[in-house]
């Protein structure tokens, strides 16, 4: 992960945002998974920026200066290159493994 990236999760971490988003499912369900917002065609990194200090909802009103929101982007973009949530080409093996598409 390059270092911007790095400042991103723990700005995600010092916020606690997984209290009510998901990483690949696992978090809060009071927002969205954010796994794929990055390379999602109707939302994307100006999108994610938008929300960060806008918010929806119920969401927290947050104070992001530029940078760190260019910072969460980076995190989100690290996440997104990983894998695809939910990942709908699963196989799940009779001995309880699941094999799992990757990016």
């Amino acid at each position: 992960m390059s270092q911007k990236a790095i400042e991103g999760e723990i700005i995600w971490q010092e916020n606690n945002c997984t209290a009510c988003h998901q990483l690949y499912g696992l978090g809060g369900y009071l927002g969205p998974d954010l796994t794929n917002i990055i390379s999602d065609p109707r939302k994307g990194p100006e999108y994610a920026k938008a929300f960060f200090n806008s918010g929806v909802k119920s969401m927290p009103l947050f104070n992001f200066s530029d940078d760190e929101k260019e910072s969460l982007v980076q995190f989100l973009e690290h996440v997104d290159r990983t894998g695809y949530y939910p990942n709908r080409n699963a196989q799940f093996g009779a001995d309880g493994w699941v094999t799992i598409e990757y990016k």
